[in-house]
């Protein structure tokens, strides 16, 4: 009891920190962290791939899976912290995004968290972050053999490019992308603790409108990867392009 109660007292402190009063400190810093991550990955990328190709593509995914959800993360303090201020959102909070509301699990008392105070909005949830990443670090297996599927399937010459492209971006998300979204939903479900049931619901509630969203972003996006990208950057710059994407992802995920 004593321990949680630290935990909490702990949580609260370092929640409460925030930049220029609106940019949680503690999710700033972990994504500073991450991006000196992917510095370093960047610098020695093409020496790590030589040496452990689909290593290097898991620990690549991951850590991008780990920028998206703290983006995600970010803009519901940020949007949450800015409706628990008195009067609500103004026109000055131009990063409370009108978005998905999540984060369902709260640790903190009901007591502070009334709507006109200035209380904390929900704190960095670590194992939602854990969740991403050991999602996209499993994930990335089927992917790289997925791209090298399609590069076998579809080859491109010089005098032959944008049709094997064509082919491969409708293949992609006519299998792949149905196939996808559907084991991104089922797979967080389960790693959140969820049953039958909640797979149900999950997919029931989010899959047609993410598949609808997929087919707006994603066809462009592959068209570019297919047709210019080299087979050993296709995972990462889907994965780079897919940040956005992904804190989507995370954002309908955790939508209650």
């Amino acid at each position: 009891m004593a321990w949680q109660l630290s935990r909490r007292r702990l949580s609260r402190t370092v929640n409460s920190k925030y930049i220029f009063g609106r940019i949680p400190l503690l999710h700033t810093v972990i994504f500073l962290i991450e991006m000196a991550l992917v510095a370093r990955l960047t610098a020695r990328f093409s020496t790590y791939y030589e040496e452990r190709p689909l290593m290097t593509m898991m620990v690549a995914n991951a850590i991008l899976g780990g920028i998206a959800d703290t983006v995600a993360q970010s803009i519901t303090a940020i949007r949450q912290r800015a409706l628990r201020k008195p009067g609500g959102v103004t026109k000055d909070d131009t990063f409370a995004i009108e978005i998905h509301e999540l984060d369902h699990k709260n640790p903190l008392l009901d007591r502070d968290l009334i709507p006109n105070s200035k209380a904390l909005p929900p704190p960095f949830d670590f194992e939602r972050l854990t969740r991403f990443m050991a999602y996209g670090f499993c994930v990335a297996p089927l992917q790289f053999r997925w791209f090298k599927f399609l590069e076998r399937a579809f080859p491109m010459t010089k005098t032959s490019a944008l049709g094997p492209a064509l082919q491969r971006v409708v293949f992609d998300q006519l299998v792949y992308a149905p196939f996808g979204v559907g084991l991104f939903f089922v797979a967080m479900t389960i790693a959140e603790g969820g049953g039958r049931r909640a797979i149900t619901n999950k997919l029931r509630d989010m899959y047609v409108p993410t598949l609808k969203a997929n087919y707006v972003v994603w066809p462009a996006v592959q068209i570019v990867n297919f047709r210019l990208m080299p087979v050993m950057f296709q995972l990462p710059f889907v994965s780079t392009i897919g940040i956005a994407w992904t804190a989507y992802l995370s954002l309908s995920n955790a939508a209650d």
